[in-house]
């Protein structure tokens, strides 16, 4: 088999395994102090003691909090087959009270083979659950009722929430109640008497840490001897990648994609392109497939139109930039010109350009977006009298000076700016 083909196969088994939640996850469960560990054992704790109960999973969006849940919930479904129903509800599709009672009865109906009536009111629909939980309590089934985008819940009165919480303080009932939300003060928002029913209970998904970066590269990335895969290739491959791991070149990358995105799940996109970069006659990853994807990922619209900027336009941009480092956050065009003068005064060249000619390119930079109005007020002024302020940050302004080599402000771009 060509090495071609074996890139091929290579690259199709790393896709698949980024783009299965299942396989990232698992190693990352093996610590007992890992949120896998904890969240399996308050509900199978729940299920053997068959008690109530109620979680939070905080974290912001892509640390993987939906799932790290979802794969508890396969391993406990594996464990408990006959013992356990799952009811999903989303705050995005079910947050009204009413569509969201009707799916609960939907899908329990569903699950115990019951005929669902769609005409049925909030109340029979309540009564319903109450009457479905109680009955599971006595048969010693667990319902699990997972509520993704919990915040968008405790909107409103709160009905659902209170019927459903209500409903888990009797004896009978035995129920668990895992709500999943980026909001980190999301119990806040309940009532007090839904939050005085509410355990309490917090798991809170932070960034991976450089170990468990370094954990997830090698999981991921790695190839299995005992696959289909060319033992000779599977091992020259796995080398090759270490060697990338251990470059300082390599870790500096993920440092500064890390610094800007530390999600796990920013981190999978960054590796999924990186893998699409792979050249296939090669057979093997490089340093600078993952430098490409960097720079895929961290291109900005708007440092692409600093790119396209003429010298002067780009004179203009440094000298509101110096202005705002001066702390002078109130400015005009007026204010502008004078910063350009002490600078070409400072850094002579031939680039200096009349103040007709300036006031074009500083409505190109207007309508280009890259500066803006203060206010919305004033429209009976005219431009050069008006307050603006930099639309684009430092860094970008800084990435657009150094692309742009041929010009005299790039040249002297740090002693401009600051």
């Amino acid at each position: 088999m060509g090495i071609e083909n074996l890139a091929e196969k290579a690259q199709i088994l790393i896709r698949s395994r980024l783009c299965s939640p299942n396989f990232i996850f698992k190693p990352l469960s093996d610590s007992t102090d890992s949120n896998y560990s904890k969240l399996k054992f308050i509900i199978s704790s729940s299920i053997m003691e068959a008690c109530n109960n109620s979680i939070l999973l905080l974290g912001p969006r892509g640390s993987g909090k939906v799932a790290v849940l979802e794969l508890v919930l396969s391993d406990l479904l594996e464990e408990y087959p006959d013992t356990i129903t799952v009811i999903r509800l989303n705050g995005l599709l079910h947050s009204e009270d009413n569509s969201a009672l009707k799916e609960i009865a939907r899908q329990l109906c569903m699950e115990h083979h019951l005929l669902f009536s769609k005409m049925a009111s909030f109340d029979d629909n309540s009564q319903f659950m109450i009457a479905m939980l109680r009955e599971c309590g006595l048969a010693h089934k667990t319902v699990i009722f997972a509520l993704d985008e919990f915040d968008l819940f405790a909107q409103g009165k709160q009905r659902l929430l209170y019927s459903l919480l209500d409903a888990m303080q009797t004896v009978t009932s035995q129920a668990v109640v895992v709500g999943v939300s980026c909001r980190l003060d999301a119990d806040q928002l309940l009532e007090k008497r839904v939050r005085s029913r509410f355990s309490h209970r917090k798991l809170l998904f932070l960034p991976p840490s450089k170990e468990d970066v370094q954990r997830l590269l090698e999981h991921i990335l790695s190839l299995p001897m005992d696959s289909s895969l060319a033992c000779d290739y599977a091992a020259e491959f796995n080398e090759k990648l270490q060697s990338i791991l251990a470059d300082k070149r390599f870790k500096e990358i993920i440092s500064n994609y890390l610094n800007s995105n530390s999600t796990t799940n920013h981190l999978l996109r960054f590796l999924f392109i990186a893998i699409s970069n792979m050249e296939l006659k090669s057979g093997f990853l490089s340093l600078e497939n993952f430098k490409a994807a960097l720079s895929s990922i961290q291109r900005q619209p708007k440092q692409e139109c600093i790119k396209d900027c003429s010298i002067l336009e780009l004179y203009i941009l440094v000298c509101m930039k110096r202005l705002e480092v001066r702390e002078q956050n109130s400015y005009n065009f007026s204010s502008v010109m004078k910063e350009y003068k002490s600078v070409h005064d400072s850094f002579p060249t031939s680039d200096y350009y009349a103040q007709n000619v300036c006031l074009r390119a500083f409505e190109h930079l207007l309508q280009r977006e890259l500066i803006c109005f203060t206010d919305n007020r004033g429209h009976s002024q005219s431009i050069e009298f008006r307050q603006v302020k930099l639309v684009v940050s430092y860094a970008e302004l800084q990435e657009g000076l150094k692309s742009y080599r041929s010009c005299p402000v790039s040249h002297s771009h740090n002693s401009i700016c600051f």
